[in-house]
């Protein structure tokens, strides 16, 4: 688990043995008679009554319903004579108010008081001047409320040993205001406003075992002072603006466990002294501006190292991947050069060495023993030689990912040996030869790509085993022959990659279920086009350019609902152009035998016309209504498929483990939003594949309940997808803020969101109704009248004029279709994927059909082909 998911965790284990003997008096037995003094008793009535006046009847304290305030919900009392309290837990009952605080010190027994997940804006003064005089206070948390201001000076406390702070809206420098602390242990000040440099005044005594920082925007260099406190365990400063290096005397923290310095702006080398730590287990550090080599040893007692996203430079240590413990290493997109080491240790589950300058050939002897290795990723570099034989040998491997380098050679059959193989990314290199039957046998395969290679030979019949199959990508290669008749039966594809070989013959039936896209072009198929497409309802992309085709374009082509992109270029074709429904764009050209007497929908040319800001949001308008129209019509009759994840589906590699968070921020001002939103939940949540309930072509939504009942989108998008923006967290931040300040009831606006080193993850508010598409098919099981037709098309119309008017810039939509089209209700519609102009990068095309923008069933006005987009 993340030091983000221990915040309220860590803190309870220091009073695991405290409070042992006193367990069982926080369970609800019945007790009769209370021992309680009556200066305790009388002091609990009195915070009930307040409680109850100021949350509504959220706590259930009723005196006259039960006299014992020992059998409360939430209170613990002394086990032995339940003649004191000791635990107060007013955790998640939405109190707003803290009126109640300064009562709670009246209870000089109390030795926990938890406030956390509640609605909190402010902390009464006379809290902190009568608790402070309680001796035997051990564990504050106020941590998921809305408190505002400063942190309050700490005076007294004693006893104090945890304090939590965590998600709220403090601000402010840290100087003297927990210096008193004399016991203090334990520190949670994680995402809030906090800013100025590190606090190095953390209790007199020194004693400090876990200082949480993250989250927010403390400044400057990382103190020396901060090895004066020689217990610390747990050190997380993660996600800040710290600047200068980290310092060497940093290996002077004896007992330091974990260390997380990720998402600055640190610079410099990583010191050396980081091996002297032998209690140190994990280092990250990902995602800083470190610009030197990597020293050796400091792997000597880790078992995780992240130092991916810096500009490090040089070779790889030839220990650094060596050392006995070390389980997980991320270097990727870095500047490292050299070979990769021939020595991997054999604890080794997760290696990332990918984007670098890494050259030579990939160490067989070294993977061969690796019994344990479950992902192993070196793309984007300039490996050559062939792939090794011995990689069929890692029996765990679920990811292999060996793109964009400069491999030679066959296919290794062994590669079927890997039972457990669900991603294979072989792309781009200079592989020979035919595609081994063993590969096709791979029965958790759900993604393979082994395009722009010297593959050659026909597609093995046997691809037709590969049920779990969802992309198979085999573009640009030398096949030949036949597409497999028995292709059909790949129940799971969604996007098949075809184009740029040498295929022929009749074109087959064609898995029902694909959706992304169908790419044959360039190939050598003639004749007319055939029949068999026509049953492709949900297909959104279909490219037959390039190739032989003859005789007249099929009016089935027309009928095919989910179309939004169809190439027909430099074919034999000849007759009628058909006129295809307003959100298809058609290329026909190089058909010289084809007659247009229609206005179709063909890609504009470029052009720099002068138009006024309001004729582009009439425009907008204009063409929002109508192609919402359109959608609504002819949607009725449509059979497309949503791609949802049912309990039998492969789980992906994002299933493995839960996200760890490299940034994270609340973006809303709401105060609901900000209690009831837990990161570390939403984690969770998107780790189990179960709670996946949308995948558009761009996203994935999950549904997100939170530890307060309350249910969110949770929409990931993936970092290494090539249409997105890579690397880019700060640039990607600070345009996620924009968004975030947006508010129009028909948008939806991003309200947090986290990233990881892979991907990233935006919270949006739960729309209950799910997408237009199912409620225009009667999915969800509401009957959409006319009265909601319009409703809804007025909202959407009204949200399109507000992204298009916002902003300087007007924001153009690249994906509007009724799937990302979200209701609250079926009069309330809310347009999805706003941010995706901001996200995708048009410099990273990669040529595929099934990278262009959109699944556009709205053509955002003035835009062109589908890397360049205009204003006008």
């Amino acid at each position: 688990m993340s030091s983000y998911g221990r915040q309220t965790t860590s803190l309870v284990l220091y009073f695991n043995f405290h409070f042992f003997l006193s367990f069982f008096c926080y369970l609800p037995v019945p007790v009769v008679f209370s021992a309680l003094s009556s200066n305790q008793k009388t002091a609990m009535i009195d915070l009930s009554k307040s409680l109850n006046a100021s949350a509504a009847g959220a706590v259930s304290w009723d005196v006259n319903k039960e006299p014992n305030p020992c059998s409360w919900k939430g209170v613990g009392c002394n086990s032995s004579t339940n003649s004191s309290v000791i635990r107060i837990s007013l955790s998640g009952h939405s109190i707003s108010s803290s009126e109640f605080l300064p009562l709670v010190c009246r209870i000089e027994s109390l030795q926990v008081l938890d406030v956390s997940r509640n609605r909190l804006t402010t902390i009464p003064p006379g809290f902190i001047s009568a608790c402070g005089k309680l001796g035997e206070l051990k564990l504050l948390n106020f941590s998921v409320n809305n408190l505002v201001g400063r942190l309050p000076a700490f005076v007294g406390f004693s006893a104090l040993e945890a304090l939590d702070f965590a998600r709220n809206n403090l601000s402010g420098n840290i100087d003297s205001e927990l210096d008193g602390l004399v016991k203090l242990r334990s520190l949670n000040l994680t995402f809030n406003n906090f800013s100025g440099p590190v606090p190095t005044l953390l209790g007199k005594s020194k004693v400090l075992e876990e200082l949480e920082l993250s989250m927010n925007m403390f400044d400057g260099p990382i103190p020396d002072e901060i090895v004066g406190y020689p217990n610390l365990t747990l050190v997380d400063l993660s996600g800040n603006q710290l600047t200068g290096i980290i310092p060497a005397r940093i290996g002077e923290l004896s007992k330091l466990e974990v260390l997380i310095l990720s998402a600055n702006k640190l610079s410099g080398g990583i010191p050396q002294s980081i091996s002297n730590i032998t209690s140190l287990w994990r280092f990250a550090a990902n995602s800083n501006d470190f610009n030197e080599k990597i020293p050796g040893g400091i792997t000597k007692h880790l078992k995780n190292l992240d130092l991916s996203y810096n500009k490090l430079s040089g070779s790889i240590p030839s220990d650094l991947l060596s050392a006995r413990n070390l389980q997980t290493l991320d270097l990727s997109n870095n500047r490292l050069e050299g070979p990769v080491p021939e020595v991997l240790s054999p604890s080794l589950v997760r290696l990332r060495l990918g984007s670098n300058l890494l050259a030579g050939k990939i160490p067989s002897a070294a993977i061969a023993t690796h019994e344990n290795l479950t992902y192993l990723e070196m793309e984007n570099n300039k490996l050559i030689g062939s792939i090794p034989p011995e990689v069929g040998g890692c029996r765990k491997l679920a990811l292999l990912n060996l793109a964009q380098n400069r491999l030679s050679g066959a296919l290794p059959a062994n590669l079927g040996s890997l039972s457990s193989l669900e991603v294979l990314r072989l792309q781009s290199n200079h592989l020979s030869g035919g595609i081994p039957i063993q590969i096709t046998q791979l029965p958790k395969l759900s993604v393979l790509n082994i395009s722009r290679n010297s593959l050659n030979g026909s597609i093995p019949p046997s691809v037709s085993q590969m049920q779990s199959l969802v992309n198979m990508n085999l573009q640009g290669n030398k096949l030949s022959g036949s597409i497999p008749v028995g292709i059909a039966s790949m129940n799971s594809l969604m996007e098949l990659q075809l184009g740029q070989n040498q295929l022929s013959g009749d074109i087959p039936r064609m898995p029902a279920n694909l959706q992304i896209a169908l790419n044959l072009s360039s190939n050598l198929f003639q004749g007319h086009i055939p029949e068999t497409l026509s049953r492709l309802s949900g297909l959104e992309i279909l490219d037959l350019s390039n190739n032989n085709f003859s005789g007249k374009i099929p009016d089935f082509l027309t009928t095919l609902g989910a179309l939004t992109q169809l190439s027909l270029s430099n074919n034999e074709l000849s007759g009628e152009i058909p006129k295809f429904p307003l959100w298809v764009m058609v290329d026909t050209h190089g058909n010289k035998g084809l007659i247009n007497r229609t206005t179709i929908n063909t890609p504009p040319q470029l052009e720099k016309k002068k138009k006024s800001y309001a004729v582009t949001i009439v425009l907008a308008l204009v063409a929002a209504v109508v192609a919402f129209g359109a959608i609504t019509i002819v949607a009725v009759s449509i059979s497309r498929q949503n791609y949802r994840v049912n309990d039998e589906q492969v789980q992906t590699e994002e299933e493995l483990a839960v996200p760890a968070v490299v940034q994270g921020n609340l973006l809303t001002a709401n105060g609901i939003h900000r209690s009831n939103i837990d990161f570390t939940k939403a984690m969770e949540v998107v780790s189990d594949q179960s709670n996946l309930v949308l995948k558009t072509r761009f996203s994935t939504y999950y549904k997100a309940i939170m530890p307060s009942g309350a249910s969110y989108f949770v929409k990931k998008l993936n970092w290494s997808d090539k249409i997105f923006q890579l690397g880019s967290h700060d640039r990607f931040a600070r345009d996620l803020k924009v968004f975030g300040k947006l508010s129009n009831s028909n948008v939806m606006n991003p309200l947090a969101y986290v990233l990881t080193a892979d991907s990233a993850y935006l919270f949006y508010e739960f729309a209950p109704k799910g997408t237009l598409f199912d409620a225009l098919r009667g999915i969800s099981g509401d009957d959409m009248d006319w009265g909601s037709r319009y409703s809804i098309a007025v909202g959407v119309a009204q949200g399109l004029s507000f992204l298009h008017g916002c902003t300087p810039s007007p924001i153009l939509l690249l994906d509007l279709s009724s799937k990302s089209i979200l209701l609250k209700s079926l009069k309330e519609p809310l347009i999805a994927e706003a941010e995706l102009l901001k996200v995708i990068d048009p410099s990273k095309s990669t040529g595929s059909l099934s990278t262009i923008a959109g699944s556009v069933g709205y053509i955002p006005p003035g835009m062109q082909f589908c890397d360049f987009f205009t204003l006008q």
